[in-house]
């Protein structure tokens, strides 16, 4: 039996960015990813903000930057332009090579192809004191005083302890990552209304010059489609604006789901924290959670090393979801009420939505999909745009 610190579960950008900054912080750190390689499967669009994203060390040369932002339906279009990106689209791969060189570089220990098959708990007041796990060096039983469940949408650790349930509210989502002749790779396109998705919207988005992720989503359970045979319709139809870029040749396959339920209420219990998809936090409108994931995967890293002399307490770990909820949670509650409109919209309506978002800047279009319409940026918006039905924009971020 090896004793640590901190177990962290997962070696996606939430747990990478854990074990980055309790090693970093002095704790000893181990992280079991259950691939063969981080990066190995790719369940994530990859759509950020470069201003948030490099100021969390992401640097250009693992994004394409999007400065151009297109909403199409079936008989409505408009494209918001910039001048300089504001969005971008991550090389998801590299950047969790990125992060893992990070965490390693900083003395955390990473074990791949490891699998967590049980979680150990004290006899006497159930508190979790270790992991049980099949590595490639055989079963290991780890010793530690806290884990970080960043095990992704499954939330293996929190379902294993029985302290969290499924995720009844989700997105799910299919795309394919294509060779692409004739790319605008500055603008990224949603394309939305029942010919690409009968609960949710599809996609194109630049992840350099000839590459594009194009993929459908689908909510659940106000769908059950298979967004996949949704994507392959689209793709062998050309349904617009695929005619237009030429010949596409996927080149790989990627699916994954997003919470669309908010974030999980609490995220930290004695001796755990949940962070990334496994807490719910992430933003449902353009499938966005990396950011969140690197954040809050770091803080949840440094508060639970610097507890772990302490046992890790739940009352000493509150910290962490004090810090995610003050800066986080009202953004979230108004992208979920967006989505939630969003997915319910026939045809004709998205036509009506499309006309909103039309009247918008660039600026004003970046802060309302990252959800970051507050009451007085709403009224700045109707004081610029004395024509636009602000009572619609209104309902449409506030009514829940």
């Amino acid at each position: 039996m090896t004793t640590y610190d901190i177990a962290v579960v997962g070696g996606g950008p939430a747990g990478l960015s854990a074990a980055y900054a309790a090693a970093k912080a002095g704790g000893k750190v181990i992280l079991l990813e259950k691939d063969d390689s981080i990066g190995q499967s790719i369940r994530t669009s990859g759509v950020t903000w470069i201003d948030e994203i490099e100021g969390l060390g992401i640097k250009s040369d693992h994004y394409n930057p999007i400065k151009n932002y297109s909403f199409l339906s079936s008989s409505n279009e408009v494209t918001i332009r910039g001048v300089t990106p504001k969005a971008c689209v991550l090389n998801v791969r590299s950047t969790y090579q990125y992060l893992a060189m990070l965490a390693a570089e900083a003395g955390a220990e990473i074990m791949v192809r490891s699998r967590v098959t049980n979680v150990v708990t004290t006899n006497e007041d159930r508190r979790i004191c270790g992991l049980k796990a099949k590595t490639p060096r055989g079963d290991t039983v780890i010793e530690c005083n806290a884990v970080i469940d960043a095990s992704g949408f499954s939330s293996s650790i929190a379902r294993c302890l029985g302290i969290v349930n499924k995720w009844k509210r989700y997105g799910i989502g299919a795309e394919y990552e294509c060779y692409c002749e004739n790319l605008d790779h500055e603008t990224w396109i949603l394309m939305v209304g029942k010919a690409y998705s009968d609960a949710g919207y599809a996609w194109i988005f630049p992840v350099s010059k000839n590459k594009a992720r194009i993929g459908v989503g689908v909510g659940r359970p106000d769908s059950y489609s298979d967004p996949l045979k949704k994507l392959n319709y689209i793709m062998d139809k050309k349904l617009r604006p695929l005619k237009e870029i030429g010949k596409i040749q996927p080149i790989e396959l990627h699916y994954g789901f997003i919470p669309n339920e908010g974030p999980r209420t609490p995220i930290v219990y004695d001796r755990l924290l949940l962070v990334g998809d496994s807490a719910g936090q992430s933003n449902p409108l353009v499938l966005e959670g990396i950011r969140y994931a690197i954040e809050y995967g770091r803080l949840a890293g440094n508060i639970a090393v610097k507890c772990a002399s302490e046992n890790c307490s739940r009352e000493g770990l509150a910290e962490y979801e004090k810090i995610w909820r003050t800066k986080n949670q009202g953004q979230i509650t108004s992208a979920l009420r967006v989505q939630k409109r969003w997915i319910g919209l026939s045809d004709e309506e998205w036509d009506r939505e499309i006309d909103i978002l039309r009247e918008m800047s660039v600026d004003e279009f970046v802060d309302f999909i990252k959800a970051k319409f507050n009451l007085s940026k709403l009224m700045k918006l109707a004081l610029n745009h004395p024509k636009l039905a602000t009572r619609q924009l209104l309902s449409l971020v506030m009514r829940s």
